[in-house]
């Protein structure tokens, strides 16, 4: 019975156990269990927290089937008479390029720096995110980026440079938009159009020709590098700034470009060998003060425009250059010694087309357009106006008349040497620019007259009808005297100076063509020809003599201020006009710079490489009334008359030849009056 009695008591303790174990199997069942559901909650809770999340934060963009590419601002890409570019204006800085038209590895410098799984993702690129997180995490800071280039391109176009995790999301969501909508090239000519450069260049083409100073199409692999590597941080890395940076980081490009199989490894040691080199700056360039002037007129020629538009310029490049380098040269060497700071020059044919104008010493430095905007005093630069009409009211280059003092009221004008000649030709007083005897004509004429002339040749600026209007004391611009100038230079018929020959739109289609257009006749070829005698003989005896280029026949005017303030010389062939001012911004005097120093000099240089390599063309009319070289004189001693005067009509002074591309062909006028008239003057 004992037996029997223990035996039963130990089974219950067997159970006991497994009931144990199946408990404590249940219970760990049962928290793994709960962890899983846990998770499984957990997460569609953050699924549905996320999708609130992007949907009112896509509640904040516009409605998706109203969203639209904005459209970039256009750009005005002005371009020189041979088409190369001289500037670009707008806000972008350069026009928009295709795709199809780079080279193949400019794009893809850019998706190896940027986005190397851009043709994989779609839009948002998670491998990337995580490989960017790793890269932070190993480097203990921000080393990299997970943002697409489809994602860096929604930000650029509709969202704020704002650095927040809603504008992240908002970033997601515009990317996956575009990815939707437009192909993977798309989107890359997309961005490569609107990425920001640095120097105000937006997009590839305005970068290529901020750097380069070539377009976008031109640039070699190693430049793509460099345009790849720039977008990261275009204030630190820009080459003309950092150029050591912007070559590391273009060395990272080219490694990336090679891992990927987008440049072959010997093209990626030859670019390495070769690294790129900002080109010269063009920003600080005398072209920029065409291009303000091309961006002053056009309103003028095409009304409101929303895409890139081409302007073609009638400007010379070799010519612009030319002038800029004459003028900078001079200033360099001697402006300090002669207290002049500023100068300009506005060269142009006889019809009006302007070939080269410079608005200042240094664009970079001053913005201000001296040739077009500044008005000051042209001195005797003017006096061609006063002879112009007394010749229409009867006189002649071979006129005389007194070179004495004289006085109007309280002003008693003098000459520059102070001292008297007595009686001159008209020719000499202009050649020799004898103050007193251009008074008097002014006052023979009368100054309204004079006014009406002078207008009537162009001049646009008020003018002041008194007496020292003979003198040049009324402000005009540069551009307004070298415009009147080009009717003596073409035979006599008034020019508007212009620079725009025609605008096209992205399309080719032209939105304006420049019509032929003038001032008509405005003065005759006997009064052209006898102005271009008398303005030929100050290079052939008076005033701009050391501005003469042999082989040439050459015509113009001297021009110096009181006090020495401004200096100009306006002077043309028959194929080229082109006038120079020199003096201060502020008014201050210069040490004695006249018309027919430094401003001359400037002029002789230009013209002579303006010229160079063409055959000499002949001034208008100017055959009857030219003078012989063996009578040529210099001022007439007062009491006498100059050979060819009275004493030329009765000897009877032969038709001048055929004119001679020397500058020493000069003949008297040919004298059509019978003996009689000859021996008594008659017909003076």
């Amino acid at each position: 019975m004992a037996k029997r009695a223990g035996g039963p008591a130990r089974a219950p303790a067997k159970a006991s156990a497994r009931s144990t174990g199946a408990g404590r199997k249940r219970r760990r069942r049962s928290w793994f269990g709960r962890i899983v559901y846990g998770t499984v909650v957990l997460g569609l809770w953050a699924v549905i927290g996320l999708a609130g999340l992007i949907a009112y934060h896509a509640s904040q963009l516009p409605p998706i089937d109203q969203l639209s590419v904005p459209k970039r601002p256009p750009n005005i890409a002005i371009l020189a008479s041979d088409g190369t570019l001289l500037a670009n204006r707008g806000e972008t800085g350069g026009r928009v390029v295709s795709i199809k038209e780079l080279p193949p590895y400019l794009p893809r410098a850019f998706v190896a720096i940027e986005d190397r799984r851009f043709y994989q993702h779609f839009g948002v690129d998670p491998v990337g995110i995580l490989r960017a997180v790793g890269q932070n995490v190993t480097r203990r800071g921000v080393a990299q980026g997970g943002s697409t280039l489809t994602q860096q391109l929604a930000k650029n176009l509709f969202l704020t440079p704002e650095r927040s995790a809603s504008r992240k999301i908002q970033e997601a969501i515009l990317a996956l938009w575009l990815e939707h909508k437009y192909t993977k090239d798309e989107i890359l000519e997309l961005y490569l159009n609107r990425v920001y450069f640095g120097a105000g260049a937006y997009g590839v083409e305005a970068a290529a020709q901020r750097y380069f100073g070539k377009p976008a199409r031109e640039v070699s692999l190693a430049q793509a590098a460099m345009l790849g590597g720039l977008v990261q941080a275009p204030s630190r890395l820009a080459p003309n700034r950092n150029l050591p940076a912007a070559q590391a980081r273009a060395a990272q490009v080219l490694a990336a470009m090679q891992e990927l199989g987008f440049a072959s490894a010997q093209d990626v040691k030859v670019a390495l060998g070769q690294p790129a080199r900002p080109a010269n700056a063009r920003g600080g360039g005398s072209a920029n003060y065409v291009a303000d002037l091309v961006m002053d007129v056009l309103d003028d020629y095409v009304g409101k425009f929303d895409s890139d538009i081409t302007v073609q310029t009638t400007v010379d490049t070799s010519l612009q250059a030319a002038a800029e380098r004459t003028l900078t040269e001079e200033l360099n060497a001697k402006g300090a010694r002669f207290n002049v700071g500023q100068g300009a020059l506005v060269s142009m044919r006889p019809d009006g087309a302007i070939r080269a104008l410079i608005g200042g010493r240094d664009y970079a430095q001053s913005q201000f357009n001296r040739a077009t905007t500044a008005k000051r005093q042209p001195g005797s630069s003017f006096k061609p106006f006063v002879y112009l009409t007394a010749v229409e009211h009867g006189a002649t280059p071979d006129t005389v008349r007194d070179d004495a003092p004289i006085r109007i009221g309280n002003w008693a004008p003098e000459n520059y040497s102070h001292r008297y000649e007595g009686a001159v030709t008209l020719r000499t007083a202009l050649a020799h620019s004898l103050n007193t005897v251009a008074v008097r004509l002014g006052q023979e004429v009368g100054p309204k007259a004079v006014v009406q002339t002078a207008q009537r040749l162009g001049i646009t600026s008020p003018l002041q009808a008194n007496g020292s209007i003979a003198l040049g004391t009324s402000e005009v611009t540069l551009l307004e005297m070298v415009g009147a100038y080009g009717a003596f230079a073409n035979g006599g018929n008034g020019v508007i100076p212009y620079v725009v020959t025609a605008v096209k739109g992205q399309d080719g289609k032209v939105l304006y063509k420049r019509a032929e257009s003038g001032l008509g006749r405005v003065m005759s070829a006997d009064a052209d020809g006898m102005m271009n005698a008398m303005m030929h003989e100050t290079f052939v005896s008076g005033t701009a003599k050391k501005a003469d280029i042999p082989g040439w026949d050459l015509a113009g005017k001297t021009g110096t201020t009181q006090d020495y303030r401004d200096a100009w010389f306006i002077g043309f062939s028959g194929s080229l006009v082109t006038g120079v001012w020199l003096g201060n911004d502020d008014g201050e005097l210069t040490k004695k710079v006249t018309g027919g120093n430094l401003p001359a000099e400037i002029w002789k240089s230009y013209m002579t490489q303006a010229l160079k390599g063409q055959n000499p063309v002949p001034l208008p009319n100017i055959n009857r009334w030219r003078r012989a070289p063996e009578t040529t004189a210099s001022v007439a001693s007062a009491g006498q008359e100059a050979p060819g005067g009275i004493l030329g009509q009765i000897l009877g002074a032969p038709e001048a030849p055929a004119p001679r591309p020397a500058a020493a062909s000069r003949r008297a006028p040919k004298d059509d009056r019978n003996f009689i008239e000859k021996l008594f003057g008659i017909g003076d």
